[in-house]
C-alpha cells in the first residue's frame, strides 16, 4: 500500500472522522492556517469537517482563524495563537457543553431562532468562566487579563474567589486583570468591531472551507522521499499536505487542497514561499486527484 494511501486511513482512523453511526456534536467549519488538533497525544492539522469530541485541543499559529460549529447552529470562533479545549459536548436533547479557552480570542455567537432552553454551553476563559444563554460573546486570555464582552443577549461572568454577576447590557465587559480584581465596564463599539477582527477569518486570507474547490501545490518532485519529506514539514508546520501524484512518469506532489477560493489559496502560496525544501507553489482549480 502506497505512503499516502496509508496517512489517510491511519488519520482518518485517529480522528474518528465520518465513521457511520456515529453522531458529533461540534465540527470545524473553516480553517485558515495554520492549526492543529490535538488528540490522544496526535497532534495533526487541523481542517474544515473534522468532528471534535472531549478532550480535543485546538490551536492556530500567527494569523491564523478557525470557525466551528455546534450541532444546534452556534458558532464557536477563535484568533491567532489561540489554545482552545474541549472539555465536554453532548445533545441528549439538550446540548450540553463546556469549552475552554487557554489562550488567544473567541467569539461564541448562537443562532438567533435557537432556545437556550435547549442548551447548557460554559466557556472558561482562563481564570473566568462564563454562563451561555442564547447571545453573542467575544473575550479573550491573555498574560495580562482575561475579558469576556457581551455582545448580545444575556451571560452570567465568574471568577474564583469573586461573586458571579450577570450582564444584559450589550457592550458591557467583565475583565479580571492578571493578579488583581475582577470589574465590570462598558466599551465603544469601535472598540468591538476592532475586537471582532481578531477572530473573523479573512477575505484575503489562506481560508479553507468545506467543498472548496481549489489546491495549492507546494512543490513537484522526482523522487518520492523528497515529496514525503516535504508532506511531513508541511504538517508540522499547520498547514494538511498529503502526497500525490507518482503514476507512470508522473512527479510526486505535496499539495493542500479545500482552499476557498482563488484569493485564499494564493494568500496560503505566498505563506509557502519561503519555506525551505519546496519548489515553486502553483494554485488550480483543476482536480488534481491524489
Amino acid at each position: 500500500m502506497r505512503f499516502h494511501c496509508r496517512m489517510r486511513i491511519v488519520l482518518g482512523v485517529a480522528l474518528g472522522l465520518a465513521a457511520a453511526g456515529v453522531q458529533a456534536q461540534m465540527f470545524v467549519d473553516a480553517v485558515q492556517y495554520p492549526a492543529w488538533l490535538e488528540r490522544r497525544g496526535l497532534e495533526v492539522p487541523l481542517r474544515p469537517g473534522i468532528a471534535l469530541e472531549a478532550a480535543d485541543r485546538v490551536s492556530t499559529g500567527e494569523g491564523a482563524r478557525v470557525q466551528m460549529r455546534l450541532s444546534e447552529g452556534s458558532t464557536v470562533k477563535l484568533g491567532e495563537r489561540a489554545q482552545f479545549v474541549v472539555e465536554r459536548v453532548e445533545d441528549r436533547g439538550v446540548l450540553k457543553a463546556a469549552l475552554s479557552v487557554i489562550a488567544g480570542a473567541f467569539r461564541f455567537t448562537s443562532q438567533a431562532a435557537r432556545q437556550a432552553a435547549g442548551r447548557e454551553v460554559s466557556v472558561k476563559v482562563k481564570s473566568v468562566t462564563i454562563g451561555i444563554r442564547g447571545t453573542d460573546v467575544w473575550g479573550k486570555s491573555s498574560a495580562e487579563r482575561d475579558l469576556a464582552c457581551l455582545l448580545e443577549g444575556r451571560i452570567t461572568v465568574g471568577s474564583e474567589g469573586n461573586p458571579t454577576v450577570t450582564l444584559e447590557q450589550p457592550l458591557d465587559f467583565y475583565e479580571k486583570p492578571t493578579g488583581a480584581a475582577p470589574r465590570v465596564a462598558r466599551v465603544d463599539q469601535k472598540q468591538v468591531d476592532e475586537w471582532a477582527k481578531e477572530t473573523e477569518p479573512q477575505d484575503d486570507g489562506p481560508v479553507s472551507r468545506g467543498g472548496g474547490k481549489w489546491t495549492v501545490v507546494a512543490g513537484k518532485y522526482t523522487v518520492r522521499d523528497g515529496a514525503r519529506a516535504a508532506v511531513r514539514d508541511l504538517r508540522a508546520r499547520g498547514y494538511p499536505a498529503e502526497l500525490a501524484g507518482g503514476e507512470r512518469d508522473e512527479p510526486y506532489r505535496a499539495q493542500i487542497r479545500g482552499l476557498a477560493g482563488e484569493a485564499q489559496a494564493r494568500a496560503l502560496m505566498s505563506n509557502l514561499r519561503d519555506m525551505p525544501g519546496l519548489g515553486i507553489p502553483f494554485v488550480t482549480d483543476l482536480d488534481l486527484g491524489r
